[in-house]
C-alpha cells in the first residue's frame, strides 16, 4: 500500500487529500470543520479526517507533500518588498512575522499535524506543478494540453505544459507580476469585493453591464501577444510592494475612487465588470489556442483559481470546438492538496495512471474525481440522534422513492428546502451532497433566495441541477455532453420542449428572459451555470429531479451551496440543523429523514431566536 497526503495552506482554502494506491479516498478544505470562510490556516482537522476516512494513522503514511515551495515564494516577497522600497515596507512588517512563526516553519507544523508519528518522506513541489498535476492526473485523458491560470504561485501565474501518460512537462509560463488572476482580483477590489473571495461577483455582476471599458483595459492595462502571454503596466498597480491593489493612476484611468462596500452599485460599476469580464475571456482564448498549438494537443485541461471563471469556460467549450475540455472542480488552492498527492504517485514514483476507456451509454466518461464527493458522510444514526438531541420532529422515509416525492411536493409548492445527503463536495461548489433547493419555475424565487435565505446581494445568481437526459433539450450542449461539476455556462435554447407549457403562470418564451422556463436560475443574459445530474454520479438526487420533472413537467432545480453568507458550505448535521435555524428553508431532509419548520415545538422557536439573527459579511 502507498499512501500520500497532500497539504495546502497558509493563503486562503486550506485543503488536505489523501492518495492511497493512487485513488484519491479523501478530500476536504479546512474552512468545512473550522467552520472559518475561506480558512488559511493549517488543515489540521482536514487532515484528521482524511486519515480516519482512509483508515490509517500518521505512521501508515509514506509521503506527505506540500503544495508549495515556501523558500522560493518568500524570496519573491522579498525581492518585490526591496524593488518597492519604501512603499513595500508596511507590507514587509506585516508579513514578516508570519513567514517567521509559521509559513516557513511548514515541516514542523505538517509533522506536529501528524502527531509526531510521521516517518515518511516529506516533499514540497512547485505551485503551479500542483494545479497542472490536479488537472490532468484526474482527468480522464491519456494525454492533454495543460494550462494553469491564477494570481501567482511562487514566481508563476500562467502555465502552459503537456500531460502524457504518469508525467507533466511545462513547456512555457508566466511570471509575476503579470497575473490575469492578480488583474481581475484588482478589479474586484475596485468594484468593492474582497479579494480571493469576491472574485466570482464580479462575475454575476458582468452580464447587467456593457464592457465599454474593455478598450481602455486593452490600450492602457495590458498588452496581449500572440503566444498567450501578456505584460501588465504595473504603474497603474500596487500589489508588487503596496497593501491594496490598484493605485491613483489606476483610479485616475476609471474616473473615480474605488466603491466602498457594501455601498450602492451603479451602472458604472456593472460596465466595469463586464469590460473586465470580456477582457479575462479573451486571454483565457488566446492563451488556451496557444496551449493546443504549442501541444499539438484537442484535450485541455484547466486549474488554477482562473479557472473557476464558469462564463469564460462557457466561451472557451462554445468558441473552441476543437477538442474535449475538462477542468478540476477545485480548481483553486484547495485543489494543490490533491494535486501534489497525485504529483508525488505518478510523476515521482512513476506509477503509472489507470484511464477508463469504457463508458456507458449515457454517462459521463470517468475521471479521478468520484464527482467531487470526497468529503464526510454521515449515516442515518448520526442524523437521528442529532434529531433526538434537538427534540425536533421528523419523518423518516422507508426508501428513496417515497423521500423523493414528498421532498418534490414541497418544491412544487414553492418551499425551499436544505438538502443534505451523502459525501460532502470537495471545492467551492454544492452539486447535491450539501444543496438548498427550490423550483426554478418562480420568477421571485432568486429574490426570495438572496434575500431570505443566502442572506446576499440580489444580482446573484443561482445554478439550475438538471437531468442529463434532458439538458440537451433546454440548453445549447450537444446531447452528450456532462457538465457535472458546474463548472461553465450554457445558454438557453430559443426551440424549448411543448412542455414548456406547465402551467398557465408560465407563457411560452417570447425571446425575454423574464419568461424563461427557468427564470430563478437564468440570468440576465439568458445563460446558466448548469449541473447536470445522472444516476451513475448521484442516484438519490438524480431519482429526486426526476420525480420533481414527473410532478411539474420541469426537469430542474434551483441548487445552490447549503449555506448563508460569511459562512461555509454545512459539513456535519448539526452544521445544517444550525442552519437551518438560522435562515428561513422551509424544510431540512437529511438521509432518509424529513423535518418540516412549520412542525416543530416552541423549543425550536427558542433555539431560532438563541442563534441570533445577524450574518457576518463575506
Amino acid at each position: 500500500m502507498t499512501a500520500i497526503l497532500g497539504v495546502s495552506a497558509w493563503y486562503h482554502d486550506s485543503a488536505a487529500a489523501l492518495l492511497i494506491n493512487g485513488r484519491p479516498v479523501a478530500a476536504a478544505q479546512e474552512e468545512r470543520f473550522s467552520r472559518v470562510r475561506h480558512d488559511p490556516g493549517f488543515p489540521i482537522h482536514a487532515i484528521e479526517y482524511c486519515l480516519s476516512e482512509g483508515g490509517i494513522s500518521p505512521a501508515d503514511l509514506d509521503f506527505a507533500g506540500f503544495y508549495e515551495k515556501p523558500v522560493r515564494h518568500f524570496d519573491r516577497l522579498n525581492e518585490s518588498w526591496l524593488a518597492g522600497v519604501p512603499f513595500g515596507y508596511p507590507a514587509f512588517r506585516l508579513a514578516l512575522p508570519q513567514w517567521l512563526r509559521r509559513k516557513l516553519k511548514t515541516p514542523a507544523y505538517l509533522n506536529s499535524s501528524l502527531n509526531e508519528q510521521f516517518g515518511g518522506r516529506s516533499v514540497f513541489i512547485d505551485h503551479h506543478e500542483s494545479h497542472a498535476a490536479s488537472a490532468f492526473f484526474a482527468s480522464p485523458f491519456e494525454e492533454a494540453a495543460i494550462l494553469t491560470i491564477d494570481g501567482v504561485g511562487e514566481w508563476t501565474t500562467t502555465s502552459v505544459g503537456i500531460g502524457q501518460g504518469n508525467r507533466i512537462t511545462r513547456i512555457n509560463e508566466l511570471r509575476f507580476p503579470h497575473s490575469l488572476g492578480l488583474l481581475y482580483s484588482a478589479f474586484a477590489e475596485y468594484l468593492g469585493f474582497r479579494v480571493n473571495s469576491g472574485e466570482y461577483k464580479v462575475m454575476g455582476l458582468a452580464p447587467y453591464g456593457s464592457p465599454v471599458f474593455a478598450e481602455k483595459i486593452r490600450t492602457h492595462l495590458i498588452d496581449l501577444r500572440d503566444d498567450g502571454s501578456f505584460r501588465l503596466d504595473q504603474t497603474y498597480f500596487r500589489y508588487i510592494s503596496g497593501l491594496r491593489m490598484t493605485g491613483s493612476r489606476f483610479h485616475c484611468l476609471f474616473g473615480g475612487p474605488p466603491r466602498k462596500p457594501e455601498s450602492e452599485i451603479t451602472q458604472y460599476h456593472k460596465d466595469i465588470a463586464a469590460s473586465i469580464q470580456l477582457v479575462t475571456e479573451e486571454v483565457i482564448l488566446n492563451v488556451a489556442s496557444y496551449a493546443r498549438r504549442v501541444t499539438n494537443q484537442k484535450n485541455l485541461v484547466l486549474a488554477g483559481g482562473v479557472a473557476l471563471n464558469c462564463v469564460a469556460n462557457g466561451r472557451l467549450q462554445r468558441t473552441s470546438p476543437t477538442g474535449p475540455l475538462w477542468i478540476q472542480p477545485a480548481a483553486g488552492d484547495a485543489g494543490g492538496a490533491l494535486g501534489t498527492a497525485l504529483f508525488i504517485y505518478h510523476q515521482l514514483l512513476e506509477h503509472p495512471r489507470q484511464i477508463s476507456s469504457e463508458q456507458a451509454s449515457g454517462e459521463p466518461v470517468n475521471d479521478q474525481m468520484s464527482f467531487a464527493r470526497l468529503g464526510p458522510q454521515f449515516s442515518d444514526d448520526d442524523i437521528r440522534s442529532l434529531l433526538h438531541r434537538k427534540k425536533a420532529r421528523s419523518t423518516e422515509y422507508a426508501d428513496d422513492l417515497s423521500l423523493c416525492h414528498a421532498t418534490a411536493e414541497l418544491l412544487a409548492s414553492q418551499n425551499v428546502v436544505g438538502w443534505f445527503q451523502g459525501r460532502m463536495e470537495y471545492g467551492p461548489r454544492a452539486l447535491g451532497g450539501r444543496s438548498i433547493l427550490a423550483d426554478p419555475r418562480n420568477p421571485s424565487m432568486q429574490t426570495h433566495l438572496n434575500r431570505s435565505i443566502k442572506m446576499r446581494e440580489t444580482f446573484r445568481p443561482f445554478a439550475p441541477a438538471i437531468l442529463h437526459s434532458e439538458a440537451h433539450k433546454w440548453f445549447e450542449i450537444p446531447c452528450d455532453e456532462h457538465s457535472p461539476y458546474m463548472l461553465s455556462t450554457a445558454f438557453l435554447r430559443k426551440d424549448l420542449p411543448s412542455s414548456f407549457q406547465w402551467n398557465d403562470e408560465m407563457p411560452a418564451w417570447r425571446d425575454s428572459i423574464s419568461l424563461s422556463p427557468f427564470p430563478a436560475v437564468t440570468h440576465v443574459d439568458g445563460s446558466a451555470r448548469l449541473q447536470t445530474v445522472s444516476e451513475q454520479q448521484d442516484p438519490r438526487f438524480q431519482m429526486l429531479l426526476a420525480v420533481f420533472h414527473q410532478r411539474t413537467r420541469c426537469p430542474a432545480l434551483v441548487n445552490t451551496s447549503f449555506n448563508v453568507r460569511g459562512e461555509p458550505i454545512v459539513c456535519t448535521p448539526d452544521d445544517a440543523w444550525n442552519c437551518f435555524c438560522r435562515s428561513e428553508l422551509d424544510a431540512l431532509v437529511m438521509g432518509k429523514f424529513l423535518i418540516l419548520r412549520s412542525e416543530q415545538s416552541a423549543d425550536f422557536a427558542d433555539e431560532v431566536r438563541s442563534s441570533g439573527s445577524s450574518f457576518p459579511t463575506d
